[in-house]
């Protein structure tokens, strides 16, 4: 795999090298996602059998569901590099020409965060994504001239957990269109036990399923939490994590039976107690808990839907009963006449 000098810096925190570690190397190893992991199969055989560069490939969904994994493992079948980016990486066209031109035949291009591209950056893309090719404008003002630069046949993966942002004609372009779901407590079950053997780390059925079932349906936080109950259990002298250990741990770590997290629980509480039920609009909550906007959307708010703790709607946030029980505050469904 390469990468380019522009692209995301080396990563060294020890949770992303142990991420990195119980990352899947093959479609075997990649647990769910199965209907999405049989049409890319199907494609990247396809594409090897004719000697082509695979369609280009748009993964949504919230994060930690294995959109990287997922271009990885492309990258794999087809036995080409891959080179990785994010969307706010690349600031100008230069960097988008820097990245490009480092492509070989039918390797692969992984743009994290693609919904957040510069628009000119974007734009200067479109003619790379259909006809392989990107114009380069050398000198300024009048004497300003445009060089053509031929590229060889590539695929761009893009990963996104706002689809709704990117704009239509970068949508278009894309020739599959895939959106990752969150995941059910048996299939985080067994991606726990996986990465316990990985990690050497003793676990009981009971126990990966303590885990399981407070992951939020996110690989992602499944492995994040069994790395911190294995912390609890290496401090204690315990070899083998059950149930109890789990929960204990868990529950230090602010974690509910829900899954939630301390955040989880501000956003909560802020749209159930301060304003009653809601509806209330995303600037005020996030003015309330003193959090930033995109992380509300972005990493609150999506497993909440999913859930049915909260709904959005024209007129702002709204608390379900589902939210209000968890809480342990008395609903009311006059508090809300659209529930």
């Amino acid at each position: 795999m390469s990468r380019d000098p522009t692209i995301e810096s080396t990563r060294v925190d020890e949770d992303d090298d142990v991420e990195e570690n119980l990352r899947p190397r093959n479609f075997d190893a990649f647990v769910g996602q199965n209907a999405i992991k049989e049409n890319l199969q199907v494609m990247a055989e396809s594409a090897r059998k004719r000697g082509a560069s695979l369609d280009h490939v748009l993964l949504s969904g919230p994060p930690g569901l294995g959109k990287t994994s997922m271009a990885h493992i492309l990258a794999e079948e087809m036995q080409v590099d891959i080179h990785v980016t994010s969307g706010p990486a690349m600031e100008k066209p230069g960097d988008l020409a820097g990245i490009l031109t480092s492509l070989g035949d039918n390797e692969l291009l992984f743009i994290d965060e693609c919904h957040r591209m510069n628009t000119v950056v974007e734009e200067n893309l479109y003619p790379a994504m259909e006809d392989y090719y990107f114009d380069i404008m050398i000198g300024e003002g009048a004497h300003a001239q445009s060089m053509k630069l031929t590229l060889p046949p590539f695929t761009l993966v893009g990963a996104t957990t706002r689809s709704g942002l990117l704009s239509a004609p970068m949508r278009d372009r894309f020739g599959y269109v895939a959106r990752l779901d969150y995941y059910d407590e048996q299939q985080l079950k067994s991606i726990v036990e996986r990465s316990a053997r990985i990690l050497g780390i003793g676990i009981t059925d009971d126990g990966a399923h303590e885990i399981a079932r407070r992951s939020r349906g996110t690989p992602r936080i499944a492995n994040r939490l069994l790395n911190r109950v294995r912390d609890y259990a290496v401090v204690d002298e315990i070899e083998l994590i059950d149930a109890d250990l789990a929960d204990h741990a868990l529950e230090r770590l602010e974690v509910d039976e829900a899954g939630f997290d301390y955040l989880d629980r501000l956003y909560l509480d802020a749209l159930v107690v301060k304003f009653d039920g809601g509806p209330a609009g995303l600037d005020t909550l996030a003015s309330s808990i003193g959090e930033e906007k995109n992380t509300i959307e972005e990493v609150v708010e999506p497993y909440l839907l999913q859930e049915g703790f909260i709904q959005r709607t024209p007129r702002g946030r709204i608390a379900t009963a589902s939210a209000f029980q968890h809480l342990g505050v008395p609903f009311k469904p006059s508090q809300n006449s659209l529930l």
